[in-house]
């Protein structure tokens, strides 16, 4: 009996020692989060969209025989719908949301290109609040980067990393505005490195299994020295 409670009472010390044994090798990112965060920003999109563009009833306004098809059926008044109110229908708004972290304390981001590529209003809203209208500079499709410009100076700006050196295995956080949430934080390791996306013959991407969720895309990958070392570009699973 002694040597069954000796047994038990040893067990249970190993179970409550190695759980903080391996915590202790965990990285910590609450610092990089407190000195990086505000290098952060959050990007909205609004594009302008021509109903026409995507009415299934474009270029059909002037067919004399259709529009009395629809009168003999009785078809109500659908905006859009040839001969109803000379076939017009309202343009309307598209928006979207991306993220994005400084460059230059003069106002440069980076972000990604499909993020404000056609935008016809970028507004890109700081860690404090404060909100600009943002200048779109250039864009690159092929390596899905682009580059804006807002009118500020003495920002937060980060500090690029060389992500040759980055190793498999290695942790790394990303720091974006899911859902077009404020500032949101998630880490994991690097998957892998040099990857090609199916039709992507050119770019080398680096697989992590950090979580990144619709909005993040644009925002910035750090290592553990608070260095950029990626873009968080998207999402690749079959679940989608």
């Amino acid at each position: 009996m002694f040597k069954k409670w000796i047994a038990v009472i040893g067990l249970s010390l190993i179970v409550s020692i190695n759980p903080g044994a391996y915590a202790k090798d965990l990285p910590d990112f609450t610092v990089l989060a407190e000195q990086h965060g505000a290098e952060v920003v959050n990007i909205s999109v609004t594009q302008n969209i021509r109903a026409d563009a995507v009415s299934p009833f474009s270029g059909m306004e002037d067919n004399e025989q259709l529009q009395e098809f629809f009168k003999r059926f009785g078809i109500p008044n659908i905006p859009g719908m040839p001969g109803q109110n000379g076939g017009a229908q309202p343009d309307y708004k598209s928006q979207s949301l991306g993220s994005g972290f400084i460059i230059s304390s003069d106002g440069y981001i980076l972000t990604n290109a499909h993020v404000v590529n056609a935008a016809d209003e970028v507004i890109v809203k700081l860690s404090d609040k404060r909100e600009f209208k943002a200048k779109i500079i250039g864009v690159d499709k092929r390596t899905d980067v682009a580059l804006v410009k807002i009118e500020a100076t003495g920002l937060p700006k980060v500090t690029i990393g060389d992500p040759a050196k980055l190793k498999v295995g290695e942790w790394v956080a990303a720091i974006g505005s899911p859902f077009g949430l404020e500032n949101t934080m998630t880490a994991g390791i690097v998957s892998a490195k040099g990857r090609a996306l199916p039709q992507e013959n050119f770019v080398p991407f680096i697989q992590t299994d950090v979580a990144i969720n619709p909005g993040n895309s644009g925002g910035p990958l750090f290592n553990l020295n608070g260095e950029v070392v990626g873009i968080n570009s998207q999402i690749y699973s079959r679940s989608g």
